[in-house]
């Protein structure tokens, strides 16, 4: 690990104001300090934010939540207005990490956290997120953890988070601070695909930093499931995940929400899907079309075509079992 200046902020602004060239934010440090043990990250000054004013759960008035940047993923999972009204949100962040980790790890932390791609952590591979223009050494090597939608001829990593899933079908919005002002971005525009530049994670600007995430009363209730398929029962990231919501109306599906997780460079919201389902009935057969639709534009690698037919099915069975009312929220 390289040497770095340490500094501690008291609030955001004091956060923002101690924040130079080549320096990065440090809240749980969960991902982070993983990162500069092993050479990928060298921050020269590391900006402790763990002592702003960001870690509370409040209500919006539109019956939806804002949640502080640095609330531990345990809190946010275990909070009562959480678990009532977005169970989607507890389950995913359950389903992540360990215990030890989600007592450590941020909300903000969460979504800025980086692949878990063997060759980005491998300092000694090739990989174009660690070092533009190097080559990426996951096209021709073991790529069964890879993406199968949205990636480059650049990378195809994948994005590692279970909440991020859950935010993206919950039409989550996060709000940032910075030098020039304040803003607010839907959480579908937060992360990028790699394209061209595969080192470049989100649209959030070097400097500034995330203060609270906010969860729209209009998903509140809604029926749903998430459902993590991986190697093993615990401490695994997914090979796909689904975060599911399905509304009915007189027998029709109303609102329908799906991201899945594993597959993609980012949360990836299944938006053709869910436009086929818009008001037709929620049969088998609708569900296996639109989800081959969504999955028609796969480009799988060597190791993991699998992944298409496994999300095809994960979805499909994540909407059947809704469809029937057994979801988490009635």
């Amino acid at each position: 690990m390289n040497n770095f200046t340490y500094l501690r902020a008291t609030d955001a602004n004091s956060a923002l104001s101690l924040f130079e060239t080549n320096s990065k934010f440090l809240a749980g440090g969960t991902n982070l300090v993983d990162l500069m043990r092993e050479g990928v990250e060298t921050p020269q000054t590391l900006v402790d934010i763990t002592r702003a004013p960001l870690a509370e759960i409040q209500e919006l008035p539109d019956g939806g939540l804002r949640i502080g940047a640095l609330v531990r993923n345990s809190h946010l999972a275990a909070h009562p207005l959480v678990r009532e009204r977005y169970p989607l949100l507890s389950q995913a962040i359950l389903n992540g990490a360990s215990a030890q980790l989600r007592n450590m790890a941020t909300t903000g932390g969460n979504i800025m956290q980086r692949t878990r791609c063997y060759y980005f952590y491998d300092t000694a591979s090739r990989c174009n997120k660690r070092a533009r223009g190097s080559g990426c050494d996951a096209m021709q090597g073991f790529n069964r953890i890879h993406a199968i939608l949205g990636a480059s001829p650049q990378c195809i990593a994948t994005h590692p988070s279970d909440m991020c899933v859950a935010l993206a079908a919950l039409d989550a919005t996060v709000n940032i601070a910075g030098r020039s002002g304040d803003r607010t971005l839907p959480f579908s525009e937060v992360h990028r695909l790699p394209g061209d530049t595969p080192e470049i994670d989100t649209n959030i600007k070097p400097g500034e930093l995330i203060t609270s995430v906010d969860l729209p009363g209009s998903a509140s209730g809604l029926p749903s499931v998430y459902r993590k398929v991986r190697d093993r029962a615990s401490y695994a990231f997914a090979l796909v995940s689904v975060a599911a919501a399905l509304k009915l109306e007189g027998g029709m599906i109303g609102d329908v929400r799906i991201a899945l997780g594993g597959v993609a460079h980012k949360p990836w919201r299944a938006s053709i899907a869910e436009e086929m389902l818009r008001g037709v009935a929620p049969t088998v057969d609708n569900f296996s079309n639109a989800v081959i639709a969504e999955l028609a534009a796969a480009v799988p690698r060597s190791g993991n075509a699998f992944k298409i037919e496994l999300a095809k099915r994960t979805i499909v069975d994540v909407l059947s079992e809704l469809a029937t009312g057994k979801g988490d929220a009635k």
